[in-house]
């Protein structure tokens, strides 16, 4: 399986967490791989970025409370929430990706699932927290 489909696996499981309780999540893991046909080394990768992703929810979403200007957390769509939680995700914990690829996989989700506005505001969001990280070029 691609990264690219591996990462959309991701973020399904983290907008269904934003409907469901803690003790609820793990039930809808199961169930969305016992309705999904995904071998056992991506279900390995996917899991571990969903709970790499909740295990630093609060550094992540106080990140993007702090650069989206007059976005609080609860007003962003669930679906750009979960996105952005995971790009947010894989600028800081995840050497392997380059920031820009994380912000282009970011936006090509947001352009696929969301609004259209959204690539954009994801856009904008990602950004300023990499150029806060001081990686605005990381292909260098």
């Amino acid at each position: 399986m691609s990264r690219r489909r591996a990462r959309e696996h991701v973020f399904t499981l983290l907008f269904q967490m934003t409907f469901v309780s803690q003790e609820e999540f793990q039930e809808k893991i199961d169930l969305f791989f016992k309705y999904n046909n995904i071998k056992e080394e991506d279900k390995q990768y996917i899991k571990e970025e969903v709970r790499g992703v909740l295990s630093k929810l609060d550094t992540i979403d106080e990140l993007l409370s702090q650069h989206s200007k007059k976005w609080k957390i609860d007003r962003m769509s669930r679906v750009d929430l979960s996105i952005l939680r995971l790009a947010v995700f894989e600028i800081i914990y995840r050497d392997d990706i380059p920031n820009s690829v994380a912000i282009n996989e970011a936006v090509e989700l947001a352009k696929k699932y969301s609004g259209d506005q959204s690539p954009s505001f994801v856009n904008g969001i990602l950004g300023s927290i990499s150029s806060s990280l001081g990686e605005v070029n990381d292909d260098e």
